[in-house]
């Protein structure tokens, strides 16, 4: 029998909802930092445990991210996994909305949930009918709308220290960027490089997403050539756990920078790709623009503020990159220890009850 993986999480509720019949899990990693953050993914999975497994890995991600972010929130996630080949309707969809706030509510404030994957604002709408720890509501009910936009721009400011790091310059005109997925932030991502020169590659599982390549002068591949196709950058905006092993050493880029949650699937693969000299971006530091815009404009920040905080991403881009070349460790190691440190600090001062 294979040994049981250490559990971390302080709280982890999974149920089968009682009016949708669908498995739901709710994960709260930490909330060392504050009342923890993380959106709500409704994927299909082949078992509920995979689905319960991807909330789990999914929340540490969120502490991880928060924390890197300076934000006062800890890490959590929810997922409702819908079974292979079952069609879920709009009745059967709300109902799980509403088992989804049902078990929120359970956490007493300690986990906020907000889109995600599968997911919208207007979705959370529904969740907010049985609890009030629900972010990302349309800005017409009084929320933060769409956090896309701020997820993209976070993205394209960690864009340049990467190319910094990777080709001495962090000039974006002339330089070739496969991106895997064109959804809300991969698209709006591919728009702000086309329009500072950028030879574009794009691929997405959905066909119909082909016309922007039309729009954006930009070259269509099928999603099955993303990680073999030559460019000086490989931006994953799609589902994670794409870089393996194997695709990692036959990568044909020079850098990887992403909004994709956990492309690596496996940790080893960030000092893989330190062998093969191409630069990571943890996806964790890059991809924060989302969280810090929800939790800016829960704190009453007019947007100039909020943009400033979202640029500041690059800069967090480069202190990572500077620390993982300083100590000698991976990119993904030393954006690591930048979250843990606040984390650490968060319980040491508990402890003292400061």
């Amino acid at each position: 029998m294979s040994a049981v993986p250490e559990f971390t999480h302080e709280r982890v509720l999974t149920a089968q909802g009682a009016r949708s019949g669908l498995v739901i899990t709710v994960a709260l990693h930490s909330s060392a930092l504050g009342p923890a953050l993380g959106g709500c993914r409704m994927w299909t999975y082949p078992t509920w445990a995979d689905g319960q497994a991807d909330a789990l890995r999914l929340s540490a991600a969120m502490t991880l991210k928060n924390a890197a972010a300076g934000l006062d929130a800890g890490g959590g996630k929810s997922v409702i996994a819908l079974p292979i080949g079952e069609h879920v309707d709009s009745d059967r969809r709300r109902a799980a909305l509403l088992d989804l706030g049902d078990l929120v509510e359970l956490m007493d404030g300690r986990y906020r949930t907000a889109e995600d994957v599968g997911t919208t604002e207007h979705d959370m709408v529904v969740v907010r009918e049985r609890t009030e720890h629900v972010v990302g509501l349309p800005a017409e009910k009084g929320g933060a709308g769409e956090p896309a936009g701020a997820t993209a721009l976070g993205v394209f400011s960690a864009i340049g220290p990467t190319l910094e790091a990777a080709f001495g310059s962090e000039q974006i005109e002339g330089r070739s960027f496969v991106i895997s997925g064109l959804g809300q932030v991969g698209g709006r991502l591919a728009r702000m490089l086309a329009g500072q020169g950028a030879r574009l590659i794009i691929t997405d599982i959905d066909d119909r997403k082909q016309q922007l390549a039309g729009e954006l002068d930009a070259k269509w591949i099928s999603p099955d050539r993303a990680l073999t196709t030559e460019a000086d950058v490989l931006v994953p905006a799609g589902l994670g756990g794409i870089l393996t092993d194997e695709a990692i050493d036959a990568l044909p880029v020079r850098a990887v920078v992403g909004p994709a949650n956990n492309p690596l699937a496996d940790r080893s693969g960030a000092a893989r790709l330190q062998q093969r000299g191409i630069v990571y971006a943890p996806d964790f530091v890059v991809n924060a623009g989302g969280v810090i815009h929800l939790e800016g404009i829960g704190h009453g920040l007019e947007w100039p503020a909020i943009a400033e905080r979202l640029t500041g991403i690059g800069d967090t881009v480069r202190r990572v990159l500077a620390s993982a070349r300083d100590n000698g460790t991976t990119t993904l190691e030393a954006a690591e220890a930048l979250a843990y440190a606040r984390i650490d600090a968060a319980r040491a001062r508990q402890r003292v009850g400061v």
